[in-house]
């Protein structure tokens, strides 16, 4: 009978949040020894891992194990993968300009001050968007079509996220595309196709938690989250911000989708 193993979720969303808290205190830790606050984006993909692998282990016997594994395989590749792409990006960079600006309005201590905005936030964050993750490993038994469907779109997602990231990299190591916009590849149908490919990760991953009414009430909010925080947040709204003043970008802008992808405006 399909549903959701209502009593063992419960206690699963405490052990979640505890393995959310412990991934940003040690990378607090860290970036305290560091002086760099910029770590805490690499933590943002190990939290999650790290919230599907003790859900995964917390489930046993509770949920369907082909689905449990489904979801906790395909957070942990899209959480490592992300964290790996981040730290190899940030190597050798000093801090971040948006923790730079945020720690300058400081009261007092600066790093009490991150421990609150940034990380409490962030691991706040990440249990609240992991909850299909949750679960999705509590579901017993339902159709196994939403699966399949979550799985695809998590695939797409992936590529999308992996080869923007990827193309961008080649991009930049080119000296002689110094100074110039990117607006090729996936990046000549969307301006962010790595944020899109997120957005489609976290609707694939509530798919999975579909199977039934009540675990997809519970997971809808994900992502949704997700998807505000990639457009309006700390995604697409803050980089176009920031890259608004670039020569060149107007005009890719007035061409290319914002989000989702299309092929280019011929007259912007």
């Amino acid at each position: 009978m399909s549903g959701l193993a209502w009593d063992a979720f419960a206690r699963n969303l405490a052990l979640a949040a505890a393995a959310a808290l412990a991934v940003m205190l040690v990378t607090f830790a860290v970036a305290v020894r560091r002086g760099v606050h910029r770590v805490v984006d690499v933590a943002w993909g190990l939290a999650f891992t790290a919230v599907a692998l003790v859900t995964w282990t917390a489930s046993a016997g509770e949920g369907d194990t082909g689905r449990r594994a489904l979801v906790t395989v395909l957070t942990s590749v899209w959480g490592l993968r992300l964290s790996w792409h981040i730290a190899r990006r940030g190597r050798g960079h000093g801090e971040d300009p948006r923790y730079d600006a945020l720690l300058a309005k400081a009261p007092g201590d600066r790093n009490r001050y991150a421990l609150r905005k940034v990380y409490l936030l962030q691991g706040a964050l990440v249990w609240l968007v992991s909850l299909p993750v949750q679960a999705a490993q509590y579901v017993r038994g339902g159709p196994a079509a939403f699966a399949w469907a979550g799985a695809v779109l998590w695939a797409a997602g992936m590529v999308f996220e992996a080869v923007g990231d990827a193309q961008l990299a080649r991009f930049r190591a080119d000296p002689a595309h110094r100074g110039r916009i990117m607006d090729r590849g996936l990046w000549r149908y969307t301006r962010h196709p790595n944020y899109f490919g997120d957005s489609c990760v976290w609707w694939g991953l509530f798919l999975l938690a579909c199977a039934a009414p009540a675990p997809a009430a519970v997971s809808a909010v994900s992502p949704v989250v997700m998807t505000a925080l990639l457009v309006k947040g700390s995604g697409k709204a803050l980089l176009e911000r920031h890259m608004g003043g670039r020569p060149g970008y107007a005009e890719y802008r007035a061409r290319t989708s914002g989000f989702f992808p299309l092929p280019p405006r011929r007259r912007p």
